[in-house]
């Protein structure tokens, strides 16, 4: 799978062999449920990243890495996935998972719905694409994006592994994957419009994610957040804080 994504232009080489590695040990320690639940959000999010991508691509703040996820966004969005399946904490992988595509759903919709976006922390109006912002569509997104990753892990059967009737199991694997998908991506949301670093182009007044602007080539100005803090690093964080919502859930 990783092999056909990268030649699908959907992984770099180094995010392939991430991606090899961190589904390797999910289908070992997770089985099918959880290599499915991971398929589930690896391939429905990259469909979303290639709808109406020249649209993104002209927007204010892009993407700053593009289309193609690279091995540290790879790790951001399904490292603590992976390490919590591999201690056999079931529930926070399926947090941890749906957190990671909660986020993605919300900001590829977000990006492309007409609606101009609010900061989640004073409501004021940014431009689209901005981290931070949120739109009613990119919240629906997001809750639909956590439960792909739920109803995959029930539907193969992840939640019955616990023992659980099958009702039990349906109603707790959704509430699992609604509550922390739409938790960490919150989370997510209020990390990128505080903490996250935002950089400021002199050249052509633009803001980025990155500290040199590569549409114009231009060095650019922290202007917010902190320089560590990069969208990789607030995403796993968001998927820190869908685990432990996970695993405090059924």
């Amino acid at each position: 799978m990783a092999a056909i994504a990268y030649r699908q232009r959907a992984l770099t080489l180094d995010g392939a062999l991430a991606a090899a590695a961190l589904g390797g040990m999910v289908l070992f320690r997770g089985g099918i449920p959880a290599a499915g639940s991971l398929l589930a959000f690896f391939i429905s999010s990259s469909a979303l990243s290639r709808l109406g991508q020249r649209r993104k691509a002209s927007r204010p703040i892009a993407q700053a890495k593009g289309v193609r996820r690279d091995a540290w966004q790879v790790l951001a969005n399904g490292g603590w996935a992976t390490l919590c399946v591999a201690l056999g904490q079931r529930r926070a992988f399926v947090g941890a998972l749906a957190a990671a595509s909660a986020d993605t759903w919300a900001t590829e919709v977000g990006v492309l719905g007409g609606r101009q976006p609010r900061l989640i922390t004073t409501l004021r109006r940014v431009a689209a694409g901005t981290s931070g912002g949120i739109t009613p569509e990119g919240l629906a997104a997001s809750l639909g994006g956590a439960l792909v990753v739920g109803l995959a892990w029930s539907l193969l059967g992840g939640g019955r592994r616990d023992g659980r009737r099958r009702q039990q199991s349906w109603q707790c694997d959704l509430l699992v994957a609604a509550s922390a998908g739409l938790g960490g991506s919150l989370a997510d949301s209020v990390l990128g419009a505080t903490v996250q670093a935002l950089y400021h182009c002199p050249r052509c007044s633009a803001e980025t994610e990155e500290p040199v602007h590569r549409p114009c080539g231009q060095p650019t100005r922290l202007v917010r957040g902190y320089q560590w803090i990069t969208n990789d690093t607030v995403n796993a964080l968001a998927t820190l804080a869908g685990a432990a919502i996970g695993g405090l859930i059924c």
